[in-house]
């Protein structure tokens, strides 16, 4: 909702030009880097999947995602991360089927 230049009403204000700012460095903040993602993969590879992530795969590949969400739910505390979890373990169902 842009401005009108009119002193009353839902568009009320004076008319003015949205400022374009430089990206903050703190918006960097969990970007991972190529040696970050390089290193985790290989842990990955080597130590595999932890019991939950397991019985995770289970559940998403008979199509229980609400039950899956909802137990991911419970080990990582948050939905946003086991969204995000669940997300990850599909890619890899999907990639091991392409295989």
């Amino acid at each position: 909702m842009a401005a009108t230049g009119i002193a009353v009403g839902i568009n009320k204000g004076h008319i003015t030009a949205r400022r374009t700012l430089k990206a903050k460095p703190s918006n960097k903040i969990g970007a991972a880097s190529k040696r970050t993602t390089f290193v985790k993969s290989i842990v990955r590879e080597v130590a595999g999947y932890a019991p939950y992530e397991r019985r995770l795969m289970e559940l998403i590949k008979n199509s229980k995602d609400k039950r899956a969400k909802k137990l991911c739910k419970s080990k990582l505390g948050t939905f946003v991360r086991a969204k995000k979890k669940i997300e990850e373990l599909q890619g890899v169902i999907a990639a091991s089927r392409r295989h």
